[in-house]
Formats: structure tokens, C-alpha cells, sequence
């Protein structure tokens, strides 16, 4: 596995040291600007509204720490079986779970998509694509190779392992139905999951350990006529991401939801019904069952909707029974162990999973308070991306001039700049170019 910790560029810590690769890289990535940034960028409800809920920040936190139990309970259920898992490091899970949202730009998906629509003509925009390119190119840990972060890390991250070129399949453009305002068409402006193309050098260097048959299938794709082109595999280290993302999603935004009174008792009802959530009802009357009683739904639904002291206590049995759930699949296809192995849930308890996050979905982010503030954000985010784009001499910051005037990019340095911004930052900079009545030399932004 040594291969697995090796740096694109040359690196050697002090004989004194006593880290290893994943202690030396969740060290690096705590104490980047990019994962302070995300203090200031929404998870799903805006910033400013109240400071109780969560951020990306936050939100990014809690999936490293779910990600670790994970492998706390993989580790020791797998004491009982004969095969050995390549299961990584306390610190490498929590590194990677720590860094799964650092691309993602100002006003969260919304601002994705109105990126990509920016980027349209020159290599597009995805938040996943752009956290490897902060982390390979942008960070200041090295020279040429932002923090230089081991091969096996880079793997995890990597959760969509093909490129925007191969997995586009529409050009970003407006709603052709407004004839005074532009308006982005989201549905054909959404990105494809994948990495950007800026970073194929980077990709190349990390699956480079791999067979030239685990690479090809690893980075095969399932085509779609009429919508982007999709990823099949990821890497065992993502797989224990991705679920302890889903998980935190499923759940800690649905605590956020109901706390904040966007989601009713009659809606959570209507949403996550009975047989949905059949392996929680069966663990909670198995273990409780005098504090059940008859109603075991009913008891359930009960402790979401009362005292936060209580809800709190049911949220965390629900992450209880979701991550003591998780079980590992072998795909006997891959000959490299990091590719054989996958995270995952068993039926009962994925679909009890999937029920929470699709109401989530459909009872909060697609609420119409919520995507007014979207559809609000996205117009900012292209309205400065086009504002800079039309002068950079004139309003980049002086400290970006030098590496705009000497990139072959010089478009994805806007970019990068534009992703970069917090929701506060980006609003206050709209203000500044865009409002008669704000703005002033001596303003901090």
C-alpha cells in the first residue's frame, strides 16, 4: 500500500514526526482557508436567517465524524470474517469527509449551476470537481500542487472519477419564456457529477497504481440520451463518504427542517410513512418497548415533533441504527482491494433512508421560500462573474492580478475566484458594483 501514500510532489516530513499520511493531510485541510470558507456557506436553509442551523461547515463536520464511526463499526464487525479490509485510518476518513464540500461555491447547488452557466464555453463547473481542484492545484501547502494531499486521500475524494468533457451532455442556457429579466434554465444547466477537465493530469497521476482493466471500468460510464452521463464505481474510502453524507442529509437536515418549523408533523407523516421505516420501528420496540407502547410509529413521529431535548434524543438513535446498519459488498470485477470493497446499507434500511432525504428535498430545498433565495443568489453569482469578466484589470483584487495576467485559463481564474466566495462575501461584493447605495473604499469584504 505504499504506493498509496506517495505525493505528486516530492514532500518529507521531519524525522521527528510522528503522523502518518491520513494525521499530515486532515491536519493540512483544517487548517486551509478553504474549509474556514465553509463558516459561510449554506448547507440548505441561507445564512443569516438563524444561527442555529447548520452550514456547510458544520454540516462537513459531522459527516467526518459519522464517517469515522463507520469505520469503527466496519473494523469491528470485520473482526468476524476472514477477509481483510483495506479500511483506512481514523484521520484519512476524516480528512476525506472534511473536504467533500470544499467546492462548493456561494448559495450552495444554486450557485453551482449558475457557475456552470458562466463557464458554459469554457469547461463548465461542478462543486465535486472543483474540491479536487482546490485541494491539487489551489491550496498553498506546496508549490504547483495546492496541499499535496497522499494518493490514497485523492482517491476517496475523487467521488465522480470522469471527466466534464466525457460526461456532458447539454449546454448550460436561459429560459427562453422571459422577455425583460434573464433567467437561467436549471434543468439544462445543471452540471454532470464529475472532475473538471483542468485536473485530468492530476486524476491520471492518482489511478496510475491501477491495472489498465480496474482503471477502465472504474471510469466507465452509464450513457444517457437525454441527460448527463454518469459514473458506475467509487473507491471504498468514498463509498464510506458518500453514505455518511447521505446519512448526515437524511437526518441532521431533517432535525434543521423541523426545528426551524419548515416541515409540519401532518407533512413528515405524509412522507416517511409506516412502511418506510419498518427497521426503525423494529429496533426502537425491540430495545424500548415499555417507552413505545402499541404505536410504535406514532411514538416515533412524536419524539421528532416535541422538545428539542427529545428530538435530539431520537435523532441519534436514527444515526445509531443507520451507521450500526452498514455492511460491505465485494465487487469481485476489481482486482485492487480500494476498488473490490463498498459501504453500504442493507434494503430496509436504505429505503428508510432514501424516504428521509427525498422529504428533505421535496418539503425544504424545493420549498418556495427557499428556492426564491436560489433563484435570488444564482442571479448574483452570474451578475459578478459577468461584472469581472468584462473588466478583470479593473475589478480582480490585486492579490489575484498576477496569477490572472500569467494564466493560459484565464477565465477558470475568474472562476476559481467566484466558487471561492461565501454567501456574505458574494452579496456584499454584488453591492458594491450593483447597489447606488453601498459600498465605500474602507468597507471590509
Amino acid at each position: 500500500m505504499e504506493v498509496w501514500i506517495e505525493r505528486k510532489e516530492a514532500w518529507t516530513k521531519q524525522g521527528e514526526d510522528a503522523r502518518d499520511a491520513g494525521d499530515i493531510d486532515y491536519a493540512r485541510i483544517i487548517h486551509s482557508a478553504s474549509f474556514r470558507r465553509l463558516q459561510g456557506k449554506t448547507q440548505i436553509l441561507n445564512l443569516g436567517d438563524s444561527d442555529f442551523y447548520r452550514t456547510r461547515l458544520t454540516h462537513s463536520l459531522e459527516v467526518a465524524q459519522i464517517a469515522s464511526g463507520i469505520v469503527k463499526q466496519i473494523s469491528i464487525d470485520n473482526q468476524r470474517l476472514s477477509k481483510k479490509l483495506p479500511l483506512p485510518d481514523r484521520s484519512l476518513v476524516q480528512a476525506i469527509g472534511s473536504t467533500h464540500d470544499l467546492g462548493h461555491p456561494p448559495f450552495g447547488h444554486g450557485g453551482e449551476v449558475a457557475l456552470n452557466y458562466c463557464m458554459r464555453k469554457n469547461g463548465g463547473f461542478e462543486g465535486n470537481g472543483q474540491t479536487l481542484r482546490i485541494l491539487s492545484k489551489l491550496e498553498n501547502f506546496s508549490k504547483d500542487c495546492g496541499a499535496n494531499l497522499c494518493r490514497r486521500t485523492l482517491l476517496g475524494i475523487l467521488k465522480y472519477p470522469a471527466s466534464f468533457s466525457m460526461t456532458s451532455n447539454s449546454t448550460p442556457v436561459l429560459r427562453e419564456t422571459t422577455s425583460t429579466i434573464s433567467v437561467l434554465d436549471t434543468k439544462k444547466s445543471k452540471p454532470p457529477k464529475c472532475y473538471l477537465d483542468t485536473e485530468e493530469d492530476v486524476v491520471q497521476w492518482v489511478l496510475r497504481p491501477l491495472s489498465a482493466i480496474d482503471r477502465e471500468l472504474f471510469q466507465s460510464l452509464k450513457v444517457n440520451e437525454k441527460d448527463h452521463h454518469k459514473t458506475q464505481y467509487k473507491s471504498f474510502d468514498c463509498s464510506i463518504m458518500d453514505l455518511a453524507d447521505d446519512i448526515s442529509y437524511g437526518v441532521h437536515d431533517l432535525e434543521d427542517a423541523i426545528a426551524m418549523g419548515l416541515l409540519r408533523r401532518e407533512e413528515f407523516a405524509s412522507g416517511v410513512q409506516e412502511d418506510q421505516c419498518t427497521s426503525f420501528l423494529d429496533a426502537l420496540k425491540a430495545k424500548y418497548p415499555e417507552e413505545c407502547g402499541n404505536d410504535v410509529y406514532g411514538h416515533f413521529v412524536n419524539m421528532l415533533f416535541s422538545a428539542s431535548n427529545i428530538r435530539k434524543r431520537c435523532i441519534s438513535r436514527m444515526i445509531n441504527h443507520f451507521l450500526t446498519a452498514v455492511e460491505v459488498v465485494e465487487l469481485e470485477q476489481f482486482e485492487e482491494p480500494l476498488l473490490r470493497y463498498k459501504a453500504t446499507l442493507p434494503v430496509e434500511q436504505k429505503k428508510f433512508l432514501d424516504a428521509l432525504k427525498r422529504i428533505v428535498r421535496n418539503e425544504v430545498i424545493l420549498e418556495p421560500r427557499v428556492q426564491q433565495l436560489e433563484f435570488k443568489g444564482q442571479g448574483m453569482v452570474v451578475a459578478v462573474f459577468e461584472a469581472i469578466a468584462s473588466d478583470p484589470t479593473r475589478l480582480l483584487p490585486k492579490y489575484l492580478s498576477d496569477r490572472y495576467q500569467k494564466s493560459d485559463d484565464k477565465t477558470r481564474v475568474l472562476c476559481d475566484y467566484v466558487a471561492g466566495m461565501t454567501d456574505a462575501y458574494l452579496m456584499k461584493f454584488y453591492e458594491r458594483l450593483f447597489s447606488p447605495r453601498a459600498g465605500s473604499v474602507f468597507d471590509m469584504i
